[in-house]
């Protein structure tokens, strides 16, 4: 293969030009693969041996691209923190292009660190081994977690230093993701004041990911409503694996229903709705136990954008936008409760009030007691075996989880069930950054020993025992940070 034989589509570029800078990869003195996701390649019709070579690292930095293909950073506005910013876009990443799966589903290849563009606003358009690794790994685990998400393709180190707070090593992440629509997409186009823009843009999303809102009686509508769908789903699922996303600004919020954009993440130890860990969310606004909230305020600008497209009528296209919006709490409430039925063994028929009733006692206790998330949960199903000693001594209040786990028995759960409903392994902070140090002083084992761990998340091996288990105190509190 050859980076003529690529097939890489221009979409995007040719369809929403407006909303599309051409631009190019930065060239990289030494670069050098530090990951590539096999699999993934070969299910984009990519040779993995071709990606390793020279002209393949060319196409994964954005340097060397097919004939046809049209390499662009796309624009974007959005609220950062809930504060308006007109002109975001991709200050360091490039669409590369659109590739058709072995299934013949449309996917972007997308960089991430490829250097400065248009809309670099002062920074460099740089990033480094660290966090592009990061989103390497916890994109994979939530793959394979089963939650909606962009997938990493490799991370290339490219020979560069980067300034950050000291001087780090430089690297370019490709991704591949069913498209990077975002709200701050439809934001950015509404501010435009181009309705012609704004009904392609509508079009290419129902084309892309809701198919089914085109025969809805107003399409735009129809979108909103599936947008408002699939992000109660998404969001539930966070919440069901112990997901923080750090920064649920409405530019990091996909039309898909993809998780995108992993900055500042991490995955709770310690069970907190409080819990937050960016060092940039100083008030807490996209704490754990907030995203639904967050991820609600964000569906209302969507909503904002749409609401010429959906009646003429500005007071009409406003009822209908918040009816609809109106929905999400309750899909939210629904999709949550059946993730944490699944998770206790729990039949479906279960009546929702003695759900409801359990889940409050049973997260009270967690709260109180600081008890490992993941860990309580995986080690539930063996109390459904007539052991209870591997989750009761998590616990601090015994007489309190002793009454839970009889109110709980009493319900015959299915332990079997249980097990694959509940990792054992998510990239656990201590051995995140443990993988990440190691890396980038040159020793990439721990990062496979991690990848392998939690690319198959259920399954329990040799070998991995670290990996089941919650940091040490040692490991202190924990800050995550975006690398830019």
């Amino acid at each position: 293969m050859t980076t003529t034989s690529v097939r890489l589509g221009n979409r995007f570029a040719t369809a929403l030009p407006e909303l599309a800078l051409p631009w190019t990869g930065e060239a990289a003195p030494d670069p050098r693969l530090l990951v590539l996701n096999e699999p993934l390649a070969a299910a984009l019709g990519l040779d993995p041996s071709y990606l390793r070579s020279e002209a393949g690292l060319g196409l994964l930095l954005g340097t060397d691209v097919p004939p046809g293909a049209t390499p662009v950073a796309q624009g974007y506005a959005g609220h950062q923190f809930g504060g308006w910013s007109p002109r975001l876009g991709d200050g360091r990443a490039l669409l590369l292009g659109e590739l058709v799966t072995d299934s013949g589903d449309l996917r972007d290849l997308h960089l991430k660190g490829s250097g400065r563009t248009p809309f670099s606003r002062g920074g460099d358009g740089l990033a480094v081994v660290g966090p592009m690794l990061r989103e390497y790994v916890v994109s994979e685990a939530m793959h394979a977690l089963g939650v909606p998400t962009t997938r990493s393709l490799a991370v290339v180190a490219t020979g560069r230093e980067v300034r950050r707070e000291r001087l780090e090593q430089g690297a370019v992440l490709a991704r591949v993701a069913s498209s990077h629509l975002r709200v701050g997409t439809f934001q950015y186009a509404a501010s435009l004041g181009d309705r012609p823009l704004m009904v392609r843009l509508l079009d290419e999303a129902i084309d892309r990911h809701h198919p089914s809102a085109r025969s809805a009686p107003e399409p735009a509508l129809g979108l909103f409503d599936a947008v408002v769908e699939a992000q109660a789903r998404l969001v539930a699922q966070w919440m069901l694996v112990g997901f923080v996303h750090g920064v649920m600004n409405t530019d990091n919020m996909t039309i898909s229903g993809e998780t995108i954009d992993y900055g500042p993440c991490a995955f709770v130890d310690a069970f907190d709705p409080a819990a937050v860990f960016s060092s940039i969310d100083h008030g807490g606004r996209y704490a754990y136990g907030r995203q639904p909230l967050a991820a609600e305020w964000n569906l209302a600008r969507l909503a904002e954008t749409l609401l010429p497209l959906i009646d003429e009528d500005s007071t009409v296209a406003a009822e209908k936008a918040t009816e609809s919006l109106g929905r999400f709490r309750g899909l939210y409430s629904a999709a949550w409760y059946d993730g944490l039925r699944a998770k206790l063994g729990l039949p479906e028929g279960l009546a929702d009030d003695v759900l409801t009733a359990l889940s409050t006692d049973l997260f009270a206790l967690l709260e109180s007691g600081h008890v490992d998330f993941t860990s309580f949960f995986r080690r539930l199903g063996s109390a459904a075996r007539d052991d209870r000693a591997p989750a009761r001594s998590l616990v601090l209040d015994l007489p309190g989880i002793d009454a839970w786990l009889d109110s709980w028995l009493a319900l015959a759960p299915d332990a079997d069930a249980m097990d694959r409903a509940n990792p054992a392994y998510v990239p656990r902070n201590h051995l995140v950054e443990e993988a990440l140090a190691a890396a980038t002083a040159g020793d990439l084992a721990p990062l496979h020993t991690l990848l392998d761990a939690v690319t198959s998340p259920y399954d329990e091996r040799p070998g991995l025992e670290r990996h089941l288990e919650p940091a040490p105190d040692s490991f202190g509190a924990y800050t995550t940070y975006c690398g830019t």
